[in-house]
């Protein structure tokens, strides 16, 4: 489910990091009077998890139907006692199911519900890609990350709750028909619109494994390919596809500012590795590469000219743009885009290291090849990958025991290495 259209009379603030996203979100729960919708992909059992598993329990005693969706992988070792306690107060715990093992072993960990969305009552949302966990907060240390996520109140907020109900809605054969009833009461009790709030148009554009398997990518190449002035992006993961890489470049060429803000430091060897033959096209058509180093980046963001703006938990790589579940807001509003360029444009200036043509060096005929073999096996993985089932979320079985045996072992951790 897309909105396919520019909703007018929308409020947005820009979040930036836990600080920021964290008070909110906790504040707007505790204020809930009939609903609260989570998705995530990472809810840790640290002291932001443990805050959020607070709220809501609170909220549930209170007679607010809550429910949360996490997503296997992504959170795979949450206790007895917090999965427990969630339940018995009411709150409804669903996962994204990682299907069947293999020898034990999960065979489609590719597969991820990584969006983080928050709606209450109807009324409020919050999109982003900051995850419930402590590595999102400055005294976590220098493995802190630095995210963005989006406030909102107005119309778009009833299509974002419309899209929240409909997942839960597909996995409603995961649940006791006794339980049925409650859905269709907080259906009927949800407003079709919202008054307007500010003057920002905005559209939830989401990724799935069906009808909306590019529309991330292809927004964001419509707003490039219009871009007269500037185009900033800010992206944890940045291996985009040929097309996108093309509307860069000639966005360069015909004179638009380009400006790509990157992790100086990637987790993973391989996107090093294929990063010699990106760089090396982008500089040369113009595009300015600045290294983010101050700390780990996890933003997906980006603007362009003085409207147009995205913030959301799509990367821009294989995995988001061609396996995982995404949401993104995209909002068209001068004060929004202002706002974000003077924190895109401080972050530049104080914590990033522009990468200089020559700083590269010259590149041997074995470097040549090393990473156009790596930057393709990054593009074209995923398409090998198809075969792997898709799914939706199911409720998670009461007894945390139960869901550590199907998602823990050998998931991993997310805080150990794996992308969020």
């Amino acid at each position: 489910m897309n909105s396919r259209r520019w909703i007018e009379g929308n409020d947005i603030r820009l979040l930036e990091n836990g600080e920021e996203f964290f008070p909110r979100v906790f504040a707007c729960i505790a204020n809930a009077k009939q609903e609260v919708i989570v998705e995530t992909f990472i809810l840790f059992e640290d002291k932001v998890g443990l805050q959020l598993h607070h709220a809501l329990v609170a909220a549930a005693k209170r007679g607010v139907q809550v429910d949360v969706t996490v997503d296997g992988f992504g959170s795979p070792d949450l206790s007895d006692r917090f999965i427990g306690s969630l339940a018995e107060s009411g709150v409804r715990v669903h996962v994204f199911d990682p299907g069947k093992r293999f020898m034990g072993w999960r065979i489609n960990m590719l597969r991820r519900m990584h969006r983080k969305i928050v709606v209450v009552d109807g009324a409020t949302a919050f999109v982003g890609g900051i995850n419930y966990s402590a590595d999102h907060l400055a005294d976590f240390g220098p493995e802190a990350k630095q995210d963005y996520a989006v406030e909102i109140h107005g119309p778009l907020v009833a299509e974002i709750h419309r899209f929240t109900h409909s997942t839960l809605a597909q996995g409603q054969r995961y649940e006791p028909q006794r339980q049925w009833w409650r859905w269709r009461r907080s259906m009927r009790a949800s407003p079709k619109t919202m008054p307007h709030a500010g003057s920002a148009a905005a559209m939830l554009v989401v990724r799935d494994n069906a009808e909306h398997s590019s529309d991330i990518e292809r927004h964001y190449r419509i707003a490039i390919r219009a871009a007269r002035q500037r185009v900033i992006i800010a992206n944890a993961y940045f291996f985009p596809g040929y097309r996108f890489m093309r509307e860069l470049r000639r966005a360069a060429r015909r004179g638009v500012e380009v400006s790509l803000i990157l992790q100086g430091q990637p987790d993973m060897p391989i996107v090093k590795t294929a990063a010699t033959m990106l760089y090396h096209q982008l500089l040369r058509a113009g595009v300015r590469i600045y290294e983010y180093c101050e700390r780990p980046l996890h933003g997906k963001v980006a603007l362009m000219d003085d409207e147009w703006a995205t913030v959301g938990s799509s990367n821009l790589d294989p995995l988001s743009l061609s396996l995982n579940l995404e949401a993104n807001v995209i909002i068209r509003d001068r004060a929004f885009n202002q706002h974000l360029h003077e924190r895109l444009e401080l972050m530049m200036q104080r914590s990033c290291t522009q990468v200089e043509p020559e700083a590269l060096g010259p590149v041997s005929g074995w470097q040549v090849a090393r990473s156009f073999i790596a930057y393709h096996f990054t593009r074209l993985y995923p398409g090998l990958a198809t075969w792997l089932p898709r799914h939706v979320p199911r409720l998670l079985p009461a007894l945390a025991s139960s869901f550590r045996q199907a998602y823990g072992s050998h998931a991993g951790h997310a805080g150990n290495g794996s992308k969020e």
